[in-house]
């Protein structure tokens, strides 16, 4: 124990030197955003909200953001409902093969990204799918179902099955079981899968440059800005946006994270008092 408290002075400032080392280049990003120079370096040259208003003039931009709201608002619905029961049968039940299939599942996290950009580029080529913004939810849908099964597993794992068999004695039909008794429990786990995975689909660049085509998604026109020196202050105003609604979403999908296993443990603790 005294080495341990020995050791706590020189983890904390490692700690605290890794996430600034993380986190001052993003820090770093608004920063210049509000900069009157075109050139990032200090020292910074005024204060304007100029960059900010010109996004509004941009079409193009616009066009892009459509894209990416309507892919990754469509890749978690997908990959949250493959997600949802994937994660039921993980947790509930024990089946041949199960281990395997569950590794399977989470493989998209280990792959390189431009490994299955390329491959998926091929494959729906073979299948007649050219690159749009279908084939962009597609290959979004495979990478955040890892995500979705993670997090809806951990809202399972607390979910006592007596309370579905209580609602089947009942008279209650399946339909009914799941809207009244499963939803309201595994509710947050859900909420926090939406955000994760629309985040994950809306933040990605390789498939979505594989695969966008003529319709590309905010990424792909930000990584097209950044090769002319003009547009730079425009990309660094957006990508701040991007940054404030990215951390939004996340510290949103944590509440309700907290907010479900707050609850699960609640209920635990009332059932192990009866």
């Amino acid at each position: 124990m005294k080495r341990l408290r020995r050791l706590l002075p020189g983890l904390g400032t490692y700690a605290a030197l890794y996430l600034a080392f993380l986190y001052l280049p993003v820090l770093l990003l608004p920063l210049f955003s509000f900069s009157e120079g075109t050139i990032v370096a200090f020292p910074i040259k005024g204060f304007t909200l100029d960059w900010y208003a010109q996004l509004g003039e941009a079409d193009t931009l616009l066009h892009s953001l459509a894209n990416s709201v309507i892919v990754g608002g469509s890749t978690a619905v997908l990959s949250t409902v493959l997600g949802l029961f994937a994660a039921r049968a993980y947790v509930r039940h024990r089946f041949f093969g199960r281990e395997i299939s569950e590794g399977i599942v989470m493989l998209p996290l280990v792959i390189p990204g431009i490994i299955v950009a390329s491959s998926m580029l091929v494959l729906f080529l073979f299948l007649g799918l050219r690159p749009s913004l279908p084939a962009v939810i597609l290959g979004h849908t495979f990478l955040t179902v890892p995500f979705a099964v993670s997090i809806l597993k951990s809202a399972f794992d607390e979910f006592d099955p007596a309370l579905e068999e209580a609602a089947y004695d009942l008279g209650e039909t399946t339909i009914g079981v799941f809207r009244r008794v499963t939803m309201p429990i595994i509710g947050p786990g859900i909420v926090s899968s939406l955000l994760v995975t629309f985040t994950v689909s809306f933040d990605e660049f390789v498939l979505a440059f594989f695969l966008s085509g003529n319709r590309p998604t905010l990424p792909v026109y930000i990584w097209s800005q950044i090769r002319f020196p003009a547009k730079l202050p425009n990309t660094l105003a957006l990508g701040s946006l991007l940054l404030a609604f990215s951390v939004l979403l996340l510290l949103t999908a944590e509440y309700f994270r907290r907010r479900a296993a707050t609850g699960q443990g609640a209920r635990k603790e009332s059932r192990d008092d009866r």
